[in-house]
Parts: structure tokens; C-alpha cells; sequence
């Protein structure tokens, strides 16, 4: 089941044309851009600071955004790709960016525009990776420019997700598959 509830005075601002998979969770002060999607198990909780999902970004399976109260906020781009179990703390990814599966990005993290933050990697504190680089390891550190035909993996995968987020918005509204009968 799909959690999106206020946080006292905070609410959630969700655009019609975002998908927010069953068993996502959004509580405060969230915002969900168009054709941006929120994908099953994430958890963005926006209690003590804000969060924005810009337009055409995808928050994969199983990722956490949450913030230091008072401190720091999650600010997600325009066309940028999250992957599968991602922990983003008051970190901002611009756009285009791509953050690969199991990453961890701190409290004040910068990931510049195209960047691309390879799979499993931890970025501390302040770290800030310039636009159109690598960054890999524990901790993250930049290992490379990227060549130009490697700078729009993050917007072309977000625009592949943001076409996938309507093919499971439509299947959600239709009749509930059976299982087939036990014997």
C-alpha cells in the first residue's frame, strides 16, 4: 500500500503525471515534479526539511531520501536516474545526473550536473563532484572526466523510466491478476 500523508503542516505536492509505485512512502514537505517517479519500497520523508524530485527524475526500488533537521535538504534535478537502494541524506544531484545502485550520499553532498556516481559508492560530507565526472570507491573520489557520449546516461535512462513509470501506472488501474488455481 502507497503511504503519502502531511506531516503536521507539511504536505506532500505530488503532479498528476508523476507515478508513485504501491509501497512507496512520502510524508512532509515532498515534492514530485511531472513524469518524475517514485518506485516501490522508497522512502522519502520530509519531516525535517524539504525534498524535491524534479521533472522526469526516477527515485529507484528500495531508496531512502531523508535530511539533518534543520540543517540540510534532498534536492533531485531534472532527468536524473536514482538507482536500486540508494541512501540520499541532504544531499543535492543536479540535473541530468546519474547515481548508481547502493550509493550512499551524505549531508551536503553536490553531485554536479551528468556526473555519474558509480554503483556502491559513498560519498561523505561536503563532497562535491564536478559536473560530467566519475566518482567511485569508499570514500567516493572523482577518477575521470566522461567522454561526451557518456555525459546523457543519466537523462537517457531517466526518460526510459519516466515511459515505464505510464506503462505501470496504467497496469495498476486495471483488474488485479488472479493466481492460477492450486491443485
Amino acid at each position: 500500500m502507497t503511504v503519502v500523508r502531511p506531516f503536521g503542516r507539511l504536505v506532500p505536492r505530488i503532479d498528476p503525471t508523476a507515478f508513485v509505485a504501491d509501497g512507496a512512502i512520502v510524508i512532509g514537505e515532498v515534492t514530485v515534479e511531472e513524469d518524475a517517479s517514485i518506485w516501490y519500497g522508497c522512502v522519502l520523508r520530509g519531516d525535517m526539511g524539504y525534498i524535491r524530485v524534479g521533472a522526469r527524475s526516477n527515485v529507484q526500488d528500495l531508496s531512502l531520501c531523508h535530511m539533518t533537521h534543520d540543517d540540510t535538504v534532498v534536492d533531485i534535478g531534472q532527468e536524473v536516474t536514482i538507482g536500486h537502494q540508494v541512501l540520499i541524506h541532504g544531499a543535492r544531484i543536479e540535473d541530468g545526473a546519474l547515481v548508481g545502485m547502493g550509493s550512499v550520499l551524505l549531508d551536503d553532498v553536490v553531485v554536479g550536473a551528468e556526473a555519474l556516481v558509480a554503483a556502491g559508492t559513498l560519498l561523505t560530507p561536503r563532497t562535491v563532484v564536478p559536473p560530467r565526472t566519475l566518482v567511485r570507491g569508499h570514500p567516493g573520489r572523482v577518477v575521470r572526466d566522461l567522454r561526451p557520449e557518456e555525459w546523457g546516461a543519466g537523462r537517457e535512462t531517466a526518460i526510459r523510466y519516466a515511459a515505464l513509470a505510464r506503462q505501470h501506472a496504467q497496469d495498476r488501474a486495471l483488474e488485479p491478476v488472479q493466481p492460477p488455481p492450486t491443485k
